[in-house]
C-alpha cells in the first residue's frame, strides 16, 4: 500500500513540473503513448532531474510498480487558432471569388475569438474547429460571409465581388437592403472608385460615375464650391442641391457660404461608399427635403479582428496646360501706333517681349494629402480613428485651400439586446480666394476678375517697381491707363474664409425580440464661419483711389442643427413571403445667427481689416433666424420568393417656414420590381446573371426655396426722420404675408431595367424618368398702389425627363 502511495506521489510531482514548464512555453501536453527509453526505481522527489531550456519534454507513467520515463514528441508550435484541441479538428480549405480567382490574404476569423488568420499565396488556410463553429471570412472589395462548420474535412468558400452580384448590399434611407430587392433608382459608388484620383471632396470623385448626376465646379479655386444636380434643375428661386446625409446626419448645404463646398467637410479617404437616390421611391423616405434627390455618404467603421493601421500620403503639382496666345510688348506697341495713328511708342521693337501677365498670375501649384487611419476591435467593440491633412495651392497666385480633420467612431454591443455607438467628425478648413468676375472690389470699382485683368493689361508695363512693390499701371505711362488695374495688385486682395464644422452622432439600438429593432439617434451639426476681406488702396485703378481708400469687411456666422430620429423596424418571413416594416419619427431644429461689418476710407493699408474703427464709413448688420421641422414616416417592403417586390412609402412633414394654412405636407410613393431571372423558363439559362424590371411613382417636396419668415408680414429699418429735433430710425413694412405659401412638389415616374450577364462581369442599368415640379416658389410683381414691390407664392412649374444608361 505504501509502495503504491509513493508511486502516486512521484507521478503527481512529475505531472506538476511538466504542467508548469508547459504553461511557461505555451505548449499543449501530448497524450500519445511514449516509447519506453529508461526505467527508474522509485526515489524521493529531491533527486528528480530539473528541467531547463535544453531538456526535452518528458512523459512518465507507472507500469508494473516502476516509473517509466521517455522523451515526448517535439512541441507543437502551430498557432492556437490553427491547432486542434480537445474535441476539435483541423479543417483546411480555400477562399476564391465567384470567377474562380484565389483570394490571397483573405481574413478568416473564428466567431468569438479575437485572433485572425489569412489565406496563403494559393488561397488556402487551415484552422482548428469544433462542429458548430462559425467562420467569418472577408476580403477587400468582396462581400463578407459567415460559414458554419459541420464536421466536414474541407471548407471551400466563395466570395462575391461588391456591387457585382445578387449578394451586394446598397444603403437606402434609414437602413440597407440587398441589391436584388431594390425597386428604386439608386446608384452606388465604392471608396476605391472615389479615391482613384486626388480629389478635394467626394463630389469630384462622383463625376462621370453616376448616370443622371451633373457635377459642376463653380470656379477653379482650391476648395471652391461644387454644385450637384440630380436629374436636372428642379427650382427657380430655391436651391436645386440634393440633400446630403453623412452617417445619418442631414447636413446643411449652405455651410461656408457660396464659395466653399459643404462636402469639403469629409475627406474622401474616410468614405466607405456613396449612394445617390434619384427616383421618388428611393427619396420619398426623406419627404419634404428630397425633391432634388439624396446623396447618402457612409464612412468607414471598425471591424472585428486585428487592429489595422494604414497611411495614405501623396504629393503632386498642378499647372495650366495651355495659356492664351497674346501680343508681346513690341507687337502691342506697333498695333497701338496704327490704331491711334500716333507715335505713342517711338521705337516698338526696342520693347522686346515685355510682360506676359499670364506668367505673372499663374504658377506651378503644389497639392499634398496625408491621412492615417486606425481601426479594429473585438466581437463586442469596434472602433475607427482617422486624421487628415490636405493642402492645395491654386494655379493662380495667392489662392490656397487647407483642411484639417479628425474622426472617431465606436460601436459597442452591450449584450444580445443592446448596442450603442457614436461618431464625431471635426473639420477646420481655410480658403484663400482671388477676385472673380462676380466680386466687386468696392462700391465704385469696376468689377473685374483677375484673369480678365491679366488678359487686358498692356504687355508694355511692369507688375513691380524697382523696389519690388506693386507698380500702379497709371504711374508708369502718364496716367494713360487710369482705369486699368494691375493684375499683380489685384491678386493681393485679401479674401479668406475659415470654416469650423463638427458633426456628431450618438445612437442606441435595442433588439427586444427576434425581428424587431429600435434605433434612436441624436445628431448635431455645428458650423462656425469667419470671413475676412480687404482691398488695398494701391491695387485700385488711379481713377478710383480717392473715392475708395481701402475697403474691408468682416463677418461671422454660426449655424446649429439638432436632429432626433427614432426608427422602429420589424422583419418577418412567412415561407416565401418576406416583410419589412419601418416607422420613423423625426424632429429637427436649425438655428442661425450672423454679424457683418463693412468699412471703407482707411488712412493707409497698414492695419488692413484688423482695425475697422479707423475707417471713415462703417455699417453693421446682424441677423438671427430659426426653423423647426417634424416628421412621421412609414415604409413597407414586401417580396415573394425574391421574385416579386413591392415597396410603399409615406411621409408626413411639418415645417415652420410655410404659411399658416400649409404647414404640413404628405409625400407618398410606391414601387415594384419583377426579377424575371427567377422564372422557371430561365432556370437553365447560363447567359443572364440577373434580369429585373422596376417601376416607381411618387411625390416629394422642396423646403429650401424660401427663408424662415417669408410667409409672414415683416418690417425693416429705413426712412429715418427727425421728430422733436431728434433723429429717429424709421421702421416700415418690408414683406407682405402669404398664409397660403406651400411646398414645391415634384411628382416623378420611373421605369428601370437591370441586366447582368456572364456571371455578373457585365451589368447594364437603364432608367427612363419623367419629373414635374409644381407650385414653384416665384416672385410676382404687385401694383405700386399695394405699397409692396413683389410677393412670393406658388406660381410656376418646371419639368425634367430623360433616359439614363449605366454600364459596369
Amino acid at each position: 500500500m505504501i509502495d503504491r502511495l509513493c508511486q502516486l506521489l512521484l507521478l503527481t510531482t512529475f505531472v506538476l513540473l511538466s504542467a508548469q514548464t508547459s504553461a511557461q512555453q505555451d505548449t499543449v501536453p501530448k497524450t500519445s503513448p511514449p516509447n519506453r527509453d529508461s526505467v527508474t526505481k522509485p526515489a524521493s522527489t529531491d533527486t528528480l532531474p530539473k528541467r531547463d531550456s535544453a531538456v526535452k519534454d518528458t512523459v512518465v507513467k507507472i507500469k508494473d510498480s516502476v516509473l517509466v520515463q521517455s522523451d515526448a514528441p517535439p512541441a507543437d508550435t502551430t498557432p492556437a487558432v490553427n491547432r486542434a484541441g480537445q474535441g476539435q479538428k483541423v479543417v483546411t480549405g480555400t477562399v476564391k471569388s465567384t470567377t474562380g480567382e484565389v483570394l490571397v490574404g483573405a481574413s478568416i476569423n473564428v466567431k468569438g475569438n479575437t485572433r485572425t488568420i489569412e489565406t496563403d499565396s494559393s488561397g488556402k488556410f487551415s484552422v482548428a474547429a469544433q462542429p458548430g463553429t462559425v467562420f467569418e471570412i472577408s476580403y477587400v472589395g468582396y462581400m463578407p460571409r459567415s460559414v458554419a462548420y459541420n464536421n466536414q474535412d474541407t471548407l471551400n468558400v466563395t466570395l462575391s465581388a461588391m456591387g457585382a452580384t445578387n449578394d451586394a448590399v446598397v444603403v437606402v434611407g434609414y437602413g440597407s437592403q440587398r441589391k436584388i430587392a431594390n425597386t428604386g433608382s439608386i446608384s452606388s459608388v465604392k471608396a476605391e472608385e472615389i479615391t482613384q484620383t486626388p480629389v478635394v471632396n467626394v463630389a469630384q470623385g462622383l463625376q462621370a460615375r453616376v448616370p443622371g448626376l451633373q457635377v459642376t465646379q463653380n470656379n477653379g479655386a482650391p476648395g471652391g464650391n461644387i454644385s450637384l444636380r440630380i436629374r436636372g434643375t428642379n427650382s427657380i428661386n430655391g436651391s436645386s442641391e440634393p440633400l446630403y446625409v453623412i452617417d445619418g446626419i442631414q447636413i446643411s448645404n449652405e455651410a461656408g457660404g457660396n464659395s466653399v463646398s459643404p462636402l469639403n467637410t469629409i475627406p474622401p479617404g474616410d468614405i466607405e461608399s456613396v449612394e445617390v437616390l434619384k427616383d421618388a421611391s428611393a427619396t420619398a423616405i426623406y419627404g419634404a427635403r428630397a425633391a432634388n434627390g439624396v446623396v447618402l455618404i457612409t464612412t468607414k467603421r471598425g471591424r472585428n479582428g486585428e487592429t489595422n493601421v494604414s497611411a495614405d500620403v501623396y504629393s503632386g503639382f498642378q499647372q495650366v496646360t495651355k495659356k492664351l496666345d497674346v501680343l508681346d510688348a513690341s507687337q502691342f506697341a506697333t498695333l497701338e501706333n496704327e490704331v491711334y495713328n500716333s507715335n505713342v511708342y517711338p521705337n516698338p521693337s526696342s520693347l522686346g517681349k515685355g510682360t506676359n501677365w499670364q506668367d505673372v498670375i499663374f504658377r506651378t501649384a503644389k497639392i499634398q494629402n496625408a491621412q492615417i487611419s486606425v481601426s479594429g476591435g473585438s466581437e463586442k467593440t469596434q472602433f475607427a480613428l482617422s486624421g487628415n491633412y490636405f493642402d492645395q495651392d491654386g494655379v493662380i497666385i495667392r489662392s490656397n485651400y487647407k483642411r484639417y480633420s479628425l474622426r472617431a467612431a465606436i460601436d459597442h454591443e452591450i449584450n444580445d439586446m443592446f448596442k450603442v455607438g457614436a461618431t464625431i467628425l471635426g473639420t477646420y478648413g481655410v480658403n484663400r480666394s482671388i477676385p472673380t468676375a462676380s466680386q466687386s472690389l468696392d462700391a465704385s470699382a469696376t468689377t473685374q476678375s483677375l484673369l480678365g485683368a491679366a488678359i487686358g493689361a498692356p504687355p508694355t508695363l511692369r507688375p513691380y517697381d524697382d523696389q519690388g512693390y506693386i507698380f500702379p499701371l497709371a504711374d508708369q505711362f502718364n496716367a494713360r491707363y487710369r482705369e486699368v488695374v494691375n493684375p499683380a495688385g489685384l491678386a493681393e486682395v485679401y479674401s479668406q474664409q475659415a470654416v469650423k464644422r463638427t458633426l456628431a452622432n450618438v445612437y442606441v439600438q435595442v433588439n427586444p425580440v427576434k425581428g424587431l429593432q429600435y434605433r434612436g439617434s441624436f445628431n448635431g451639426d455645428l458650423i462656425s464661419t469667419l470671413s475676412d476681406n480687404y482691398s488695398p488702396i494701391y491695387i485700385l485703378a488711379a481713377v478710383e483711389r480717392n473715392a475708395s481708400s481701402g475697403n474691408a469687411s468682416k463677418s461671422n456666422s454660426n449655424v446649429t442643427s439638432l436632429l432626433h430620429e427614432s426608427v422602429l423596424t420589424f422583419t418577418q418571413d412567412y415561407g416565401k413571403h418576406n416583410f419589412k416594416v419601418t416607422g420613423v419619427y423625426a424632429a429637427q431644429g436649425n438655428f442661425a445667427n450672423s454679424n457683418t461689418i463693412n468699412a471703407n476710407g482707411f488712412p493707409n493699408d497698414a492695419t488692413r481689416n484688423e482695425a475697422l474703427q479707423l475707417a471713415v464709413n462703417r455699417t453693421v448688420t446682424s441677423n438671427r433666424n430659426k426653423e423647426t421641422m417634424q416628421s412621421y414616416m412609414g415604409r413597407i417592403n414586401y417580396n415573394f420568393a425574391e421574385k416579386y417586390f413591392l415597396d410603399v412609402t409615406a411621409r408626413y412633414d411639418g415645417n415652420s417656414k410655410f404659411g399658416a394654412n400649409n404647414k404640413w405636407g404628405f409625400f407618398p410613393a410606391v414601387s415594384g420590381a419583377w426579377r424575371i431571372i427567377e422564372e422557371k423558363f430561365l432556370q437553365k439559362n447560363k447567359f443572364f446573371s440577373d434580369l429585373k424590371i422596376r417601376g416607381s411613382y411618387g411625390l416629394t417636396g422642396n423646403a429650401a426655396a424660401i427663408g424662415p419668415y417669408q410667409s409672414l408680414a415683416t418690417v425693416a429699418s429705413g426712412n429715418d426722420y427727425y421728430f422733436d429735433h431728434t433723429y429717429t430710425v424709421g421702421i416700415n413694412p418690408s414683406g407682405i404675408p402669404n398664409p397660403d405659401l406651400r411646398w414645391e412638389k415634384s411628382t416623378q415616374a420611373n421605369i428601370g431595367l437591370d441586366v447582368a450577364i456572364l456571371k455578373n462581369r457585365i451589368a447594364l442599368v437603364v432608367d427612363i424618368y419623367q419629373k414635374k415640379t409644381e407650385d414653384l416658389l416665384f416672385l410676382r410683381q404687385l401694383p405700386i398702389s399695394s405699397g409692396y414691390g413683389t410677393i412670393i407664392g406658388n406660381f410656376a412649374s418646371i419639368e425634367n425627363k430623360g433616359i439614363e444608361f449605366g454600364l459596369n
